[in-house]
């Protein structure tokens, strides 16, 4: 396969087991020596959810977003930065990657403004709720991502961002990776996921849709796409109509699949194209 710009989302089990972390490290540098030019994003909420235990602030979740206090943004960001971060630059640079860690804060790359969910109340009308500091990406300016790319670096992102007012904010780490992979023009925005791909009949391995196209998607909402599965397929339909050419889930518990695919060439995951 012919070299590309790849966009990778990484979270679930796979960030938590370090033994995984150099094995997706080591996958990559193949990735990078083939020619690919890669990015990577990550999030943590297993990491948070410790913090901000630790610092005794409660977590509150409305529709599977995080309601974020300002308290609990500085431990958001100390964790996320100053842990999540600094530990994949540590190993992916051991494993002889030009690793460089980022967040949306550098250079400006993400603006942000703050997010609010709306719900529809019996009489018709609409009820906003406010999430603190959890942010809506409003721009990103990718000039640094595509020099440290032409450096031949692989920028690891983590999602935060901050607002014109100088805030920082938590994003959601599937929103962040759609819009950089779509302001980046990546040729893949990869997923790494818990499974294998989309499942048909989950769990059965023969059910997998190997394939399926972006107007093929919203009929498959509430059926084969469901729970956590849903902002994920909402991140890469999203960057696809940005431009992005390919979107692709994996599983990030086998580094290995990201070479089957992009070495060798096999049919495997779930591609979804325009």
């Amino acid at each position: 396969m012919s070299s590309s710009k790849l966009l990778i989302k990484y979270g679930g089990n796979a960030m938590i087991n370090q033994e995984l972390k150099v094995q997706i490290a080591q996958t990559l540098y193949r990735l990078k020596h083939a020619g690919h030019e890669i990015v990577l994003v990550h999030g943590g909420g297993p990491f948070i959810n410790k913090a901000l235990e630790k610092a005794k602030i409660p977590s509150e979740f409305i529709e599977g977003q995080r309601r974020t206090s300002p308290e609990a943004m500085i431990e958001i960001q100390k964790t996320l930065i100053g842990e999540v971060n600094a530990d994949l630059v540590k190993i992916f640079s051991q494993q002889g990657l030009k690793a460089i860690g980022l967040s949306g804060l550098d250079n400006q790359a993400v603006i942000v403004n703050p997010k609010k969910l709306q719900f529809n109340l019996p009489d018709g009308s609409l009820e906003e709720v406010d999430l603190g500091r959890v942010g809506q990406i409003s721009s990103i300016d990718a000039d640094l991502i595509h020099s440290l790319l032409q450096g031949k670096f692989l920028p690891i992102m983590a999602c935060i961002a901050a607002d014109t007012e100088a805030l920082s904010y938590n994003v959601n780490a599937d929103d962040f990776a759609g819009e950089v992979a779509a302001a980046i023009q990546a040729d893949y925005y990869i997923s790494l996921t818990d499974v294998d791909g989309l499942y048909q009949n989950y769990p059965d391995p023969i059910s997998i849709l190997h394939a399926i196209s972006l107007s093929e998607l919203p009929d498959l909402y509430g059926k084969i796409i469901q729970g956590g599965m849903i902002p994920k397929i909402q991140s890469l339909e999203n960057a696809l109509k940005k431009g992005v050419k390919n979107a692709l889930i994996l599983n990030g518990t086998q580094p290995e699949q990201l070479l089957a695919y992009f070495e060798k060439g096999s049919t495997i995951g779930t591609t979804i194209t325009h």
